[in-house]
C-alpha cells in the first residue's frame, strides 16, 4: 500500500482529495500547514484547522496540523510586500506553491515515509516521454490551477497526485455530499488568503514598521499632472475603478521614482512584447537556442493566453512576443507558457513590457 501526505486546508477539495485516495488504496495522511494567524486570531482560509479535523475525523484517516507561520512570512508576506512597495504586482500563492505547501510537505512526507504528496488543485501532473515533469490543464479550464504551478520543481512533481485534473467543481462537491463530508457545501476562497479583511494597503499598512509611499502625482502618458493619487501601494497596472480622475484612463505604469502613477487610454495598456526573468521550466530543461520557441502564453491567472514566440535573452531572461498585443502585462506577475497539448512548458516574472 502506497502512503501519500494530503495537504488538507479545510475546504472542499482537499477533503475530497484525501476521500478518493484512501478510496483507491492508498494510505492517507492528513495535513494541515498553519501558515497564517491575524492580529485577531482569525486563520487564513487556506489553513482552517478545525474544519480539516473534522473532514480527516469523517474519512478516519490520521491528522497532523503544523505550524509554519515562520516559514510562510519569510518567503511569501515579506516577499509581497516588497514587490507592492517596488510597484509591482506578485504572484503570492505561486511562491506559496513551491517554497511552503510543496517543501513543507515533502518534509512531512519523507518523515511519515510516504511515497507521495496529494493537493486539491484542479491539474493533473504529467511525465513526459523526454522523462521530465510538468502539469497538464484542467479539463474544466475555468477551475484549472496550473497557473500557480509553474514553479515547482521536478523533484516535488514526481512525487505529487492530483486527483481533481478531470473533475468539475460540481462533480467535486456531489463526492463530497455522497461521502458526508462536512465541508461539501463549504464557499471556495476567492481572495489572496492572508488578505482576510480590507484590502492590499490596508495589509501593507498593517506590516510594515516603516512608513509607506506616500501621495503623490498622477500623470498622463505626456508628463502631465493631472491628480493626486494615495501612494502607489494603492495602484495595479491596468485598474480603473478607484483612481477619483475624470479622464476615467486606467494605470498604465507605477514610477517608483518619481512616486508617479501613469495613467494612459485604453490603448496605451497593450503591449505586443513583454521581459521574463527568475525562469523556471518544466516540459523542458531550458529554452532551446536559435530558433524561437511557439507557445500560448497567459499574463495572469483569468487570462486565456495568446499565441507567442520566445526566445532567450540576456542573464537568463526571455522574451515574449505576442501575435496579438496583450493588455494590462503587470510587471511582478507570472508569465506561463502552454504547448499545444496544454501542458505547462514553463514561466517566469513579467519584468516589463517592450
Amino acid at each position: 500500500m502506497k502512503r501519500v501526505v494530503v495537504g488538507m486546508s479545510g475546504g472542499v477539495d482537499s477533503a475530497v482529495t484525501a476521500y478518493l485516495l484512501k478510496a483507491a488504496g492508498f494510505d492517507v495522511i492528513g495535513i494541515t500547514l498553519r501558515t497564517w494567524s491575524g492580529a485577531n486570531g482569525e486563520e487564513s482560509r487556506c489553513c482552517e484547522i478545525g474544519d480539516a479535523m473534522k473532514v480527516a475525523q469523517v474519512l478516519d484517516i490520521p491528522y497532523y496540523a503544523q505550524n509554519s507561520v515562520g516559514w510562510f512570512q519569510e518567503h511569501v508576506v515579506e516577499p509581497f510586500i516588497a514587490a507592492y512597495l517596488k510597484g509591482r504586482t506578485p504572484n503570492p500563492c505561486v511562491e506559496c506553491n513551491r517554497i511552503v505547501k510543496w517543501e513543507l510537505m515533502m518534509q512531512a512526507a519523507a518523515r511519515m515515509r510516504a511515497d507521495y504528496v496529494a493537493t486539491g488543485h484542479y491539474a493533473s501532473p504529467v511525465c513526459l516521454p523526454n522523462g521530465r515533469y510538468t502539469v497538464q490543464q484542467s479539463v474544466f479550464v475555468e477551475k484549472d490551477q496550473t497557473y500557480m504551478l509553474y514553479r515547482l520543481t521536478q523533484e516535488q512533481l514526481a512525487h505529487t497526485i492530483m486527483p481533481l485534473g478531470k473533475l468539475s467543481k460540481k462533480e467535486v462537491r456531489l463526492i463530497a455530499e455522497k461521502a458526508g463530508l462536512p465541508v461539501a457545501h463549504k464557499k471556495d476562497s476567492q481572495e489572496i488568503c492572508f488578505v482576510a479583511r480590507g484590502g492590499y494597503a490596508d495589509f501593507i499598512e498593517n506590516e510594515i514598521d516603516m512608513e509607506v509611499p506616500p501621495e503623490g502625482n498622477f500623470v498622463d502618458t505626456k508628463g502631465n499632472i493631472v491628480g493626486k493619487h494615495r501612494g502607489i501601494i494603492h495602484y495595479t497596472v491596468g485598474q480603473r475603478k478607484g483612481l477619483g480622475l475624470a479622464l476615467g484612463y486606467p494605470v498604465k505604469a507605477i514610477d517608483v521614482d518619481r512616486n508617479e502613477v501613469v495613467v494612459g487610454d485604453e490603448t496605451s495598456l497593450y503591449s505586443r512584447a513583454i521581459i521574463c526573468e527568475d525562469l523556471n521550466f518544466l516540459s523542458i530543461p531550458e529554452l532551446p537556442d536559435g530558433e524561437p520557441l511557439r507557445a500560448r502564453v497567459k499574463i495572469r491567472y483569468h487570462h486565456a493566453g495568446e499565441g507567442a514566440l520566445i526566445t532567450p535573452g540576456d542573464r537568463g531572461t526571455a522574451k515574449v512576443v505576442f501575435d496579438v498585443p496583450v493588455r494590462a502585462a503587470a510587471p511582478g506577475q507570472s508569465a506561463v507558457f502552454y504547448d499545444e497539448n496544454n501542458c505547462v512548458i514553463g514561466g517566469g516574472i513579467i519584468a516589463g513590457a517592450v
